[in-house]
């Protein structure tokens, strides 16, 4: 196959592409888990433990009664966030319950470690009722800094999530609605750059209406794009007043409804096909594919089209599938194609800039601070295959954290005052410990080498 004038082999493309999932397999029961415990203080010998449990810590004890906020000066909460799901929206495989979730929430609270220094503990809850859900979290408050709700279903997951942001003290974040969000308006930001395309005049075509794309839509409206020249589209079609099926289930499905009222001003009908014709954006977060967006389809498409296939673990339309078909710019989830557009981009570095302000939420200008952060770090390196930083140029976590910590500070939503500098300069000193802790384990042995082939 023939690409940009590049021959492309789709068999080692397919091979590759099916890789990593092979190599879980083999992993994930080599190492049983992703992240442990470990000790951060001394033990010279048991006498510190007289120090650190009974009688000495009931000093600490009685400092925090008195002064309730000495909590973040004497605990590990100024830099713990749990990660919360109950296993109804995992990746691309659907309801597949709490234990089969469990390693999704570990990888998360790898990532939180290893790109943010923020201690991650992973958490899967029995249940699927949203009042026992926000009481459940509500409850788990004084132990963390901040919750990262994850792979909840919808129509739930907008009610916990609003709900939980209104009436808890630490900030709250589902990262399918945020998270990602914040990086598809980056790397949106770039590629409407790179194809010369102004943000107010973007066709978009939203494939899916899950949380993802409902949260990526109001982001992105909000950032300058109109509402009235994009589309939804969900598994019945594309969303507009003539969906009576939502109207009659508007109490349940607040968002779509608001949606079909507020998109599509050309009160186009139909389904995937008819909602891509025409745009110069399409952003799909839905079924995995590959062949639920089709060549044809991208044909069909404005001039330097812009294709984001961000449906895990498979992309709704393969990369060099969705180049032949005409696109300028591909991005996917992935880490193994060019231009990944994931969420892991993002909530490292969020979480670190707002834990460290301890801020009472993450509000969505802190996600268009981070955005900003994040498109503008690629600098000259912006081209068609490097629309976003890669998770390897760990100095972009740094600024976004900086960037949505002076943003908190301005909201009037941080504990702290801190200087720009001093969050970049204090966010690339933890960014880094735990980098540098995680290779000195691995040189020691303390993790122990992964098995060959």
């Amino acid at each position: 196959m023939l690409i940009d004038n590049k021959t492309v082999d789709v068999d080692e493309l397919l091979e590759k592409a099916a890789k990593p999932s092979a190599d879980a397999m083999k992993l994930h029961p080599f190492y049983r888990g992703k992240v442990e415990t470990a000790l951060k203080c001394t033990v010279r010998d048991i006498g510190d433990f007289a120090i650190w449990y009974t009688p000495g810590v009931a000093a600490p004890c009685k400092a925090i009664v008195a002064q309730p906020e000495k909590v973040y000066d004497y605990t590990n909460k100024w830099n713990t966030v749990a990660v919360i799901s109950d296993g109804t929206r995992v990746l691309g495989l659907g309801d597949i319950g709490p234990k089969a979730g469990l390693p999704v929430m570990e990888g998360k609270a790898l990532l939180y470690k290893y790109l943010g220094g923020v201690d991650g503990v992973a958490i899967m809850l029995d249940a699927k009722d949203p009042d026992k859900i926000i009481e459940t979290v509500l409850m788990l408050q004084p132990s963390f800094g901040g919750i990262n709700l994850e792979d909840f279903s919808q129509p739930k997951c907008f009610r916990i999530l609003d709900t939980l942001r209104e009436k808890a003290e630490i900030p709250i974040w589902h990262d399918d609605q945020q998270g990602t969000a914040t990086v598809t308006l980056a790397g949106l930001m770039n590629a409407l750059k790179l194809v010369g395309k102004l943000a107010d005049e973007a066709r978009i075509a939203f494939i899916g209406s899950g949380a993802s794309n409902v949260a990526c839509s109001r982001l992105i409206f909000g950032w300058g794009v109109d509402p009235t020249k994009c589309m939804m589209v969900d598994s019945k079609g594309i969303l507009g007043p003539h969906r009576k099926d939502l109207e009659m289930r508007r109490h349940e499905y607040v968002d779509k409804w608001r949606l079909c009222q507020t998109t599509n001003g050309d009160l186009r009908q139909g389904g995937i096909p008819e909602a891509m014709a025409g745009a110069d954006v399409v952003i799909a977060l839905s079924r995995p594919g590959p062949g639920t967006i089709k060549p044809e389809w991208v044909e069909r498409m404005n001039e330097d089209a812009i294709v984001f296939a961000c449906a895990n673990p498979v992309p709704e339309i393969w990369p060099w599938e969705a180049k032949q078909a005409g696109a300028a710019i591909v991005a996917t989830g992935r880490s193994d194609f060019p231009n990944q557009v994931n969420n892991s981009l993002g909530f490292p570095g969020i979480f670190r800039g707002a834990l460290d302000v301890r801020a009472r939420a993450i509000t969505d200008e802190m996600c268009f601070a981070a955005a900003n952060a994040l498109a503008d770090h690629i600098g000259d390196r912006l081209d068609a295959e490097h629309i976003l930083p890669d998770m390897e140029d760990w100095e972009v976590f740094a600024r976004e954290a900086a960037a949505v910590g002076m943003k908190a500070q301005e909201q009037g939503v941080a504990r702290l005052e801190k200087s720009y500098d001093e969050l970049f300069e204090h966010a690339q000193q933890i960014i880094g410990r735990s980098r540098n802790l995680t290779k000195m384990m691995m040189d020691q042995g303390f993790i122990a080498a992964a098995p060959e082939e």
